[in-house]
Formats: structure tokens, sequence, C-alpha cells
């Protein structure tokens, strides 16, 4: 049985510790987060310690593992923290609230040469329906890929913000909390992302961070591609409302976020109706296309995740989004808020 510490008891955090509490081999061994009444009441319902500091609790519990779930602010040090005591982390997506935290931890894994300790939370990887569609993408059925679509637009409530003010200022705000999953999705889709260009607006909600932003990516290979993202746009085009992944959310299956274009095709994202030519010789817009569209089963990648972490810690998998994936994702996403400043075109620095 692996002993688990999860830092963090927010609405990330809420969710690592219920699947802590779902999967077999692991269980629950403290949680470290301020000394507020809301979360002491909280803690006290898991019958396990609470502690109000990260280095104690690993001192005195001896984990096997640590997820940290806590605001973007603090993973760099702690994620340092376990490192230095060698405990394995599953640590929350973004990475770092900048790329040059990110490298702090890069360079403090690679040093301990405990890199293949520490998985980042991007858990969508996971999923079955970004494998399949990948999959359908390397086999050459679309041809060689030209574009790529893609949308996350929802409306977050007022509480959501009142709940978590960090979200309101710098280190918070859609793209680094939202837009970083689809900036993993996308690589895993169609490849590295080599420059952006970007228009943010925080007309309509009025924080210090962006409430809306289209982007456009130039990926390796000469792929194109654009993105449409809004925490107040009242859309079913997002992954949490059309992967069914997050009963938390309602589910709309006729709908897709991605369209991935080729030569030969086409892939909705995670609808799965494939539009394609037989062959390059029946390609024409005066053709038909061929049309299929696969039933995927639907696993919580969370789950997933969680046990795949669980490989990682017994040594016998080693991480499918490592530090230096972080890393990567936080590089574009730090390219996509200098795109926002400057107006320009803006090469991504991995």
């Amino acid at each position: 049985m692996l002993n688990i510490v999860v830092v963090g008891p927010g609405l990330m955090g809420k969710q690592h510790i219920a699947k802590v509490e779902a999967i077999s081999g692991v269980t629950l061994s403290a949680v470290v987060a301020p000394a507020s009444s809301t979360n002491i009441d909280y803690v006290a319902t898991l019958n396990v310690p609470m502690f109000s500091d990260l280095e104690s609790c690993i001192l005195s519990q001896k984990p096997d593992g640590v997820i940290i779930a806590s605001p973007n602010e603090f993973h760099a040090e702690q994620a340092i923290i376990c490192i230095k005591h060698d405990v394995p982390i599953l640590l929350e997506k973004p990475l770092a609230m900048s790329l040059t935290e990110g490298k702090r931890i890069v360079d403090c894994a690679k040093n301990q040469g405990f890199v293949d300790k520490v998985i980042v939370g991007h858990h969508r990887v996971y999923s079955p329906l970004i494998q399949y569609a990948s999959n359908i993408i390397q086999s050459g059925r679309l041809g060689k890929v030209v574009t790529l679509q893609g949308s996350a637009q929802f409306y977050k409530p007022q509480h959501y913000f009142l709940e978590g003010e960090w979200r309101t200022r710098t280190g918070g705000g859609p793209i680094l909390i939202n837009m970083i999953h689809e900036i993993s999705n996308m690589r895993k889709l169609v490849g590295e992302i080599e420059a952006v260009q970007v228009i943010s607006s925080s007309a309509m909600r009025g924080y210090d961070v962006e409430d809306t932003a289209v982007i456009n990516f130039r990926f390796e290979g000469g792929v194109l591609g654009s993105f449409v993202l809004s925490d107040t746009a009242a859309s079913a085009r997002s992954w949490e409302f059309t992967s069914a992944e997050n009963p938390s959310y309602p589910y709309y299956g006729e709908e897709h976020c991605y369209s991935v274009a080729g030569t030969l095709g086409s892939i909705d994202i995670p609808t799965m109706k494939v539009k394609s030519y037989a062959s390059c010789k029946d390609a024409s817009w005066w053709e038909p296309f061929q049309e299929s569209c696969d039933v995927i089963e639907r696993k919580d990648p969370l789950l997933l995740q969680l046990a795949h972490f669980k490989a990682v810690i017994n040594g016998v998998e080693s991480p499918a989004v490592s530090v230096l994936d972080g890393s990567r994702n936080l590089a574009v996403v730090e390219a996509i808020k200098h795109a926002g400043q400057s107006g320009r075109l803006e090469k991504v620095v991995y």
C-alpha cells in the first residue's frame, strides 16, 4: 500500500483525494493546506492528519508520493522540496507560474537524477479519446496534416473566482489554467508548436488577467492552427462538455472541440467523425467523402493518471508527461502571453 499526501484541497485537490480513495494499492496519509476553518473541517472528514508545512509533513509521514494541487505560485517551491527529499510527485499543471520557475524544477530534477519520478498533471494525455484520435492521425488516414481548429469556451460562475481569488491575478486566467491543457492535447495530436499569434481581452470580467483570447499556431512541418478560448462565453464547444470524462459537467455528444484536417480527410474530436478519401487519386472537392464514426469507451483520465503515478512510484513505468513535457507546454503558454502583449508573431523558445 502506497501512502500518498495531497497538497492543496481545492477544486483539483478534492478530485485527487477522491481518486486516491477509489483506486486500489494507494491510500491518503495526510493533507497539506493552510490552517483555515474550511480546510480543518474538510480534512477532519477524511480521518487523516493535516499539516500547514509540506516539509514537516514529509519528515513526519515519509510518504511514497505527493500530489501537488496547490495554487500555481507554490508549485516550484513545493516540487523542489519533494525532489530534495526523494519523494515522487504528481504535480498539477501548469508546471509552475512561469517558465523561469518551471526551469528551476527541471534543473533540480536533473541534478538529483529524479526526472523519472516527476509527473506533470496533463491528465487528458491518458484519455482514450486523445489516444484514438492520435492513432488515426498518425496512421496517415487523413493524409498529411494541414490544419487544426480548436475551442475551449465556457462560462465560469462568479463564485469560481470568489473561492479562488488568485484566478483573477497574474498566474491565473484561462490561458494558464485552461489553455495549457489544450496545448498538451494539440502537441499530442499534431506535434510541436513553433510560433504563436494572439489577440486577447479582459473586457468582459475586467480582471488583471484575460477572459478571452483568439490564438493562431504554427506547428512543425507547416501545420497551421487556430483556437478560441474564453471563460465567459456560454458555449458547448469545450473538452469538458464534449468528452463525457468528468460527470461534473453537462455532456453534449453531438458537439466537438477539435477538428484536424489533412490532405485526404478530417477528424472531429471527440465525436470521432472521420470524412476521408480512399486514396490520393480520389482527392478532389468534387468527390464525396467516405464517412465513419467510431464509438470510443470513455474512461476517467484522472484515475488512469493516478494508476500511472502508482506505476511510476513502483519504478515499472516512466512518466507519460514528464517534467520536460510540462516545461515545453509552459514555454508555449509563455509565448502566448508575450504574443498577447506584443501583437506580433512570437516564436516558442523551449
